[in-house]
């Protein structure tokens, strides 16, 4: 008998209370937090989706894994097994610890990129972007068209845009140091990258002699969606799929705060020689020895459990099928989301929404806002605050106005399910009455993080 219910695959041993404020203390929240949801404390949020980012619960395996780590300076055991673990899913020669994945991306473009560069991708998260334009360099963004499109439905929504790729290569010359695939495309909705996609992708860069590397942080989550929608891939295990994904790049950075499971770490893998050695010599200098990397051996310890655990199909499929149970609910109500959803994340289309608010007043910011006041659920807008701030200080509208609702690993269960979509059934239901914010104080990179806005009509709500 094959039952339709997806049980968590593991039992809970330790719980962690989460407390219930009321509405009037969490207005009272929003403006000390100058309506940014980074900016709350934690204690005051019930279902905090901001991030998948080293959120997650460890195992008992990693746990038992911490109390063997080696605190040796340099050439601890702890790293050897971290390496071991590193090289057994990507097959790259050198692998270079960090303390998460935005430590990777700064060391990697500091030794490659220079000012004048372009760096495509399917889509550049936010760090990646950051550290990319903070060199001076272009992140450019191209996915395929049906990626920018919420309501369209692909099994790989998250390619890179093919023939964009060649003629971005084509048409500069000296210009391109990298190319680089985000698994799965976080902007994009959490979407995933087909192997032949990554396949042409990686022809295309050595037929132009250009270094490919792969954007690593939800790997797993992305094999397991190969394995379920492209041909070929069925009978193959995720670490199969992973690898052979691996095997047509040159490097990838890597957040093992995502699919490391652990709660802190990164690392750098790659197989040039050279430019390995130059990104050991900035480790050492901004980071640590190359055999720590900014982590403890406990942190090395857990990663390296972590990457054999992520790749467990039992989790794979309870994970998937999470994100999967709310969109059903969500698109049964006529919630407008990113289809089909994603592995990680429900990402809520705030401009089908909520289409009465200019993107000048920041639509998926003020959803965010309002399913914190209305239900203490703390998101994150992947929209014009995240992405309309230009290098040169200029604003330019985000094509999609998004609020990524991110699962933590192993940290909720069905009834937190369950209420959350009440929480945005709600929402959807005085949608009408929700108004915009305007920006008040506005940092010049990655401002997201630390901006202070303030409702743009006095309210965040109108009256019923």
């Amino acid at each position: 008998m094959q039952y339709k219910t997806i049980i968590e695959p593991f039992r809970i041993k330790t719980v962690e209370p989460i407390k219930h404020t009321t509405r009037e203390e969490r207005v009272a929240a929003l403006e000390e937090a100058g309506y940014n949801l980074f900016l709350l404390k934690a204690e005051d949020v019930l279902i905090d989706l901001l991030t998948d980012s080293g959120t997650g619960a460890m195992s008992s395996a990693q746990w038992a894994g911490m109390m063997l780590g080696d605190e040796s300076y340099a050439g601890a055991k702890s790293f050897y097994k971290f390496e071991t673990a590193v090289r057994n899913i990507t097959g790259f020669k050198h692998v270079i610890p960090t303390h998460q994945g935005r430590a990777a991306e700064r060391i990697l473009f500091g030794a490659a990129l220079k000012p004048g560069d372009i760096v495509p991708n399917n889509t550049h998260f936010d760090t990646t972007r950051a550290n990319t334009e903070y060199r001076g360099a272009t992140a450019l963004d191209i996915p395929i068209p049906e990626g920018r499109n919420p309501a369209a439905i692909l099994p790989f929504k998250g390619n890179i845009d093919l023939e964009a790729l060649e003629r971005t290569l084509t048409e500069n010359p000296g210009k391109v140091p990298m190319v680089m695939i985000t698994i799965t495309n976080n902007s994009g909705g959490g979407q995933p990258v087909s192997m032949a996609n990554i396949r042409a992708a990686s022809e295309i860069c050595h037929r132009h002699a250009i270094p490919f590397f792969i954007d690593a942080c939800r790997f797993a989550e992305n094999s397991y969606f190969i394995k379920l929608r492209e041909e070929g891939y069925a009978d193959k295990t995720p670490l199969e799929i992973a690898q052979e994904i691996f095997s047509y790049a040159d490097g990838c950075t890597m957040s093992a705060k995502k699919d490391g499971m652990a709660n802190i770490g990164g690392f750098l893998a790659l197989n040039d020689d050279a430019l390995a050695q130059e990104c050991k010599n900035m480790l050492i200098l901004t980071e640590g020895f190359p055999t720590y990397g900014g982590l403890a051996g406990y942190d090395l310890e857990a990663i390296a459990v972590g990457l054999e655990e992520v790749l467990h199909e039992d989790y794979l499929e309870y994970r998937l099928r999470s994100v999967a149970y709310l969109g059903d609910i969500l698109t049964k109500a006529g919630v407008p989301i990113v289809q089909p959803p994603g592995g990680h994340a429900i990402y809520i289309d705030a401009k089908g929404m909520l289409p009465h608010i200019p993107q000048s007043e920041y639509p998926a910011w003020a959803l965010s806002l309002v399913l914190y006041l209305e239900g203490g659920v703390r998101g994150v807008e992947i929209g014009s605050v995240m992405f309309g701030q230009q290098p040169d200080g200029s604003e330019k509208p985000s094509a999609m106005e998004l609020v990524r609702l991110a699962f933590p690993r192993r940290v909720y269960t069905q009834s937190h399910v369950d209420y959350l979509a009440e929480v945005i059934l709600h929402v959807n239901d005085i949608k009408d009455q929700i108004r915009g914010v305007k920006m008040v104080e506005s940092p010049p990179m990655l401002r997201h993080f630390s901006a202070k806005l303030a409702p743009a009509h006095g309210t965040m709500l109108t009256s019923k």
